[in-house]
């Protein structure tokens, strides 16, 4: 058990969350970071002036369902890893073109 901060609610499930990634964020380049010096995982730790948090492992997850997920759907992230993977997951698909230039 860890002595770092915990969220004012769902400590239980937050812990296990923590747990079960060596308290460490596991993000493994879905970010756009390959963390390639780090063995392929990012570095950051809960504590100090990083706090991780519990988040889907699946980010296309809408929030209402998010809210109800297990331990075993949620993975621990840093808040720049998690902003920069859901960026790039749930970018939206490019327009598709009209016909305007086809031949």
């Amino acid at each position: 058990m860890t002595a770092e901060p915990l969220p004012l609610a769902a400590t239980g499930l937050f812990r296990a969350v923590m747990a079960a990634a060596g308290w460490r964020c596991q993000c493994t380049g879905l970010c756009g970071h390959g963390h390639t010096r780090t063995e392929g995982r990012c570095p950051r730790t809960h504590g100090g002036r990083v706090l991780l948090m519990a988040a889907p492992a699946d980010l296309s997850t809408p929030e209402r369902a998010a809210a109800v997920l297990p331990a075993d759907g949620l993975r621990a992230w840093c808040s720049g890893c998690h902003a920069a993977a859901r960026r790039t997951t749930l970018r939206p698909a490019p327009a598709a073109q009209d016909g305007l230039f086809d031949l």
